[in-house]
């Protein structure tokens, strides 16, 4: 999907140059996803909260009601990702997370190095850390609703132990909540990308800063990457 300002749109028409000097990173579809998928995240592991911890058991109380919550929150967490694929926007996005280019690999080894320079630090619309992100964060989900699932419905699968199910479930749920903070504070660090998820526009001067590739993929798509 091609977003630079001044391109042509998918229905045919050129969309004006943008005075303020902003360009388009994200549709509706993909901010609605985004803002979806974080709202069940946090209901499931704020109730997931309420059932492991103590202190926040007794203060919360109504174990039953806490614990269809956070079923519900979870089985429902890849909703807005299978809606979101209605849209030629989102699929378009998901191509570019599953896509590795060799720039990704000069962006991870940037980072090692803590080298900050656009040409040192190439990055397409998503750099190689978010694409990481992405692809972890779904096999996560993932396995944390299979257990789930094991949990609530014992008799799916008898040749698994509700234990197993439990120990797996427990372990990737810490794991998903220090990732989780982790990205809540490289968001935190950024405002200009929290205003592109929140408005769908970001500054040039910050594209070219942090994703110089995409800008450059933008204005040339038959250009190999390298």
């Amino acid at each position: 999907m091609r977003s630079t300002v001044g391109s042509t749109t998918p229905t045919g028409t050129t969309e004006r140059p943008d005075p303020s000097g902003r360009v388009r990173r994200f549709g509706t579809a993909e901010r609605l996803v985004h803002r979806a998928t974080g709202w069940l995240m946090l209901v499931c592991l704020v109730s997931a909260a309420c059932l492991y911890l103590g202190p926040l058991a007794q203060l919360v109380g109504r174990r039953h009601l806490v614990a269809m919550v956070h079923k519900w929150s979870g089985i429902s967490l890849p909703l807005p990702c299978l809606l979101g694929l209605l849209s030629a926007e989102f699929r378009a996005d998901l191509r570019g997370l599953n896509r590795f280019a060799p720039y990704d690999r000069r962006w991870l080894r940037a980072v090692r190095r803590r080298w900050t320079s656009p040409e040192e630090r190439p990055a397409g619309k998503f750099n190689a850390g978010q694409k990481l992100f992405a692809g972890w964060i779904a096999g996560a989900v993932l396995v944390m609703a299979s257990t789930g699932l094991l949990m609530w419905f014992r008799g799916l699968l008898p040749f698994i132990s509700r234990t197993s199910a439990l120990f797996v479930h427990d372990l990737l749920a810490w794991a998903i909540a220090f990732v989780l903070l982790g990205h809540v504070r490289k968001a935190f660090e950024d405002s200009e990308a929290r205003l592109g998820m929140r408005t769908g526009h970001v500054s040039r001067a910050w594209a070219e800063r942090q994703h110089s590739r995409w800008l450059r993929e933008e204005a040339h798509p038959d250009r190999s990457d390298t």
